[in-house]
């Protein structure tokens, strides 16, 4: 079981978003390297990065901090925003980035993502955002007709590594992770799903532990690490404790 602390990028800075809202954005760290490095030390064993400027932009804009990030840690980092083409997917592999996040060209352009895979297996991520379980496009700007489990079983024979499911609704909202709705789809689909979206406290990460949320490959954590309310290390000496145990 893998927690992902997330960095997101907004001009250049570290910040997070209530609702996937662009305008209630609140700014947690000018250096996102420091940032990045600050979870290594504590532990972590993976990165969670998005470029939100990106993601509505269609393209990269906060690649001199994700180049940054990069330079400053040695833990593997899975980088989402803005990437729609496989030039681009090519671009941030060869510069380090460990996996790739593919979520409106998901919806946009399949064969993309299935292009993707091929070239570089066990590096592609679908990211699949949802508002009530309706999958959101755009920066979650745009909410689209397709389920979220109607697109994760698009690629199940696409060789993509996981899926990042997003509960939009409780994203940076600290009320808990949508348990049902990802659980649910993690059972829909043979594909890894990695739960985003609402984690508030340790108790969440207990929830992380019990049987049902076994079949998930992790969560992300984002504002309730930067807040306080969850402490790095009680969470990750607790997974550490039940990775043992099994």
């Amino acid at each position: 079981m893998i927690l992902f602390p997330a960095i997101d990028l907004k001009n250049g800075q570290c910040v997070r978003l209530r609702q996937g809202d662009m305008d209630r954005a609140t700014v947690f760290n000018d250096d996102p390297a420091a940032q990045a490095a600050a979870f290594e030390r504590q532990g972590f064993r993976w990165l969670h990065v998005v470029d939100l400027d990106g993601a509505f932009a269609g393209k990269p804009v906060n690649g001199p901090a994700v180049d940054a990030i990069l330079a400053r840690v040695r833990f593997p980092v899975q980088l989402g925003g803005g990437i729609r083409d496989l030039a681009t997917v090519d671009g941030w592999l060869a510069k380090g980035v460990a996996r790739v996040i593919i979520g409106t060209a998901a919806v946009r352009d399949p064969a993309f993502v299935r292009a993707a895979a091929r070239a570089h297996p066990g590096r592609t991520v679908v990211g699949i955002d949802a508002r009530d379980g309706m999958v959101a496009v755009e920066g979650w700007a745009e909410t689209s007709s397709l389920s979220a489990t109607e697109l994760g079983k698009r690629f199940e024979d696409a060789g993509v590594a996981a899926i990042v499911y997003t509960d939009i609704a409780r994203d940076g909202m600290l009320g808990g992770i949508n348990w049902e709705g990802t659980i649910a789809l993690a059972k829909a689909v043979s594909i890894p799903v990695i739960a985003s979206g609402g984690l508030a406290s340790l108790a969440d990460v207990e929830r992380l532990m019990q049987p049902d949320a076994a079949i998930l490959e992790g969560a992300i954590t984002g504002r309730a690490l930067y807040d306080g309310r969850l402490d790095a290390e009680s969470a990750l000496k607790l997974i550490a404790s039940r990775s043992v145990a099994a």
